[in-house]
């Protein structure tokens, strides 16, 4: 068996997923099929239909686009058996139903942007830099009924810099896991299917708890400054640029507008102020309370408007008699 005729279907639908599709192809590996999300409505009243980005790289190279609405249905389920893939590759997906991963002959394997079993769930990226890890990773493992929990073939560790947010992190995690997707690919090549493998609970250890990576609602998004420095800041650097952290800014008079926060600079300074106090020269530097010091807002989007640096905001919005809330 070489990689011109390992048949494997590819299953993905977002960027990050391209670029190992976008590897498989350029090296020259026979990609049969690809599977992703149907077209989202887009537009004001959804009457613009918009291709997910594994859809558009797929269609641009020509490849074979199956879009399910239900994974299940024994039509599709019978048009992956008419492709004849011996191997099935998952790159952020949706949980799919055991005929589907069980069907070819050597298997079905994903990759997840973490160090599992660390962060098993929908926003392994975010969650990581949220609690300040200072390391992540990219993990390729066999499926299995049970979400996230299959025997690990390879994993690969990246380290997380204070500056970095879940949008650098993404990206390096995205090529990274791209070249892990086809040295897995290879592996299984080499080794016709039988490749050595770990079991996760072999990898856990008393001394670093097990974190779950649950899907991030607009409610998770919201800024609590009552916390220490340390983990508001972690908290805005881990949805920024997106979802993004955000808050609202309450006026004297009880009037309320939402603030994104995308980017912030920590300052270690005691004070007497209540957690979500603004301090501000109206000019440059608008400093918000924090348990044990200040966050310095750097980038920011008011509801409605684009996003902005601290000074251009300031310019023309005053937040003097202002708090967080």
């Amino acid at each position: 068996m070489d990689k011109q005729n390992l048949r494997i279907l590819f299953m993905g639908t977002p960027d990050f997923a391209v670029a190992s599709l976008k590897a498989l192809v350029e090296g020259g590996y026979c990609v049969v099929g690809v599977v992703t999300m149907p077209d989202k409505p887009m537009g004001r009243h959804g009457s613009m239909l918009q291709a997910s980005p594994v859809k558009q790289y797929a269609a641009a190279h020509g490849l074979r686009v199956l879009q399910p609405e239900r994974l299940s249905d024994p039509a599709f389920v019978d048009e992956l058996r008419k492709l004849r893939a011996d191997l099935q590759i998952v790159v952020a997906f949706r949980m799919l139903p055991r005929v589907v991963w069980e069907m070819p002959r050597l298997g079905t394997f994903n990759l997840h942007a973490s160090l599992l079993p660390q962060y098993r769930g929908a926003a392994p990226i975010n969650w990581a830099v949220i609690h300040g890890d200072k390391e992540t990773g990219v993990t390729t493992f066999f499926l299995r009924h049970e979400i996230d929990t299959g025997r690990i073939i390879l994993q690969r560790r990246v380290p997380i810099a204070e500056t970095d947010d879940a949008g650098t992190v993404h990206d390096r995690l995205m090529a990274i896991g791209a070249a892990l997707v086809v040295e897995t690919v290879d592996r299984i090549i080499d080794h016709d299917g039988h490749v050595e493998t770990t079991e996760q609970e072999s990898l856990t250890t008393d001394t670093a708890p097990l974190r779950d990576a649950p899907k991030i609602f607009r409610d998770t998004c919201h800024i609590e400054w009552c916390q220490p420095t340390e983990r508001v800041y972690n908290f805005i650097r881990g949805l920024a640029p997106y979802p993004a952290a955000w808050t609202e800014i309450l006026s004297a008079d009880g009037r309320r507008m939402a603030l994104k926060v995308f980017r912030s600079e920590r300052i270690a300074e005691p004070h007497a102020l209540s957690p979500g106090a603004i301090r501000t020269d109206g000019r440059r530097h608008l400093d918000v309370a924090t348990e044990d010091g200040f966050l310095r807002l750097l980038d920011v989007q008011p509801a409605g408007k684009r996003r902005m640096t601290a000074d251009q905001f300031l310019n023309g919005t005053d937040v003097s008699a202002c708090c967080m809330a």
